[in-house]
């Protein structure tokens, strides 16, 4: 009987030696994720929920959201599909400018599911992040056109239809999100 051997696991700091991949990879428990390419849907609620996010808060130097950026944080390194910042937590180089490397959990993250992506793949993410810190997880399900909310200690809770979104807490007087908003992206009426 012959006995198969498994690749020994990278650690993070050699995982973070590698060439970046197209789509991102993640290390997560010794293990690299490469995440789906993303499609149309997710890409269109991405490209939307960002800027609408960003057009609110970045005047006031509020929070910052950021597509597709490795957070490395808690022993993994995680690429959400949007990563929301505090503006005094984002990193700056010596120059004052945004630092390329993020070694702290978002304040906000927001998974956007693919069909091929595994659910609780995703949902594991965002606990993680939550149990690092993060105030508020998102995963926003195109195909069932629902928004399941995480939040620190508590129950997941499910929004659709006109149900509204909570946001970050300071972002709570500016910005109106429901569900139906999120998924009306989808339409170019």
């Amino acid at each position: 009987m012959t006995s198969i051997q498994s690749p020994p696991k990278l650690s993070l700091a050699e995982f973070l030696e590698l060439p970046e991949t197209k789509p991102a990879s993640e290390y997560i428990d010794g293990n690299i994720y490469q995440k789906p390419m993303p499609k149309g849907k997710h890409s269109r609620v991405q490209i939307r929920l960002g800027t609408q996010i960003n057009q609110v808060a970045e005047p006031d130097r509020i929070a910052s959201a950021f597509p597709e950026l490795r957070c490395t944080f808690g022993g993994r390194a995680l690429v959400p599909d949007i990563a929301v910042f505090s503006w005094q937590r984002i990193p700056l180089d010596a120059n004052g400018e945004i630092e390329n490397t993020f070694e702290i959990n978002p304040d906000w993250t927001v998974e956007i599911l693919s069909p091929e992506q595994s659910p609780t793949r995703v949902i594991d993410k965002i606990l993680f992040c939550l149990n690092h810190g993060t105030e508020l997880g998102w995963l926003i399900d195109p195909q069932e056109k629902l928004v399941m909310i995480f939040k620190p200690g508590k129950q997941p809770e499910i929004k659709q239809d006109g149900d509204m979104l909570p946001v970050l807490s300071s972002l709570e007087d500016l910005l109106k999100l429901s569900a139906q908003n999120i998924f009306s992206w989808l339409t170019l009426n």
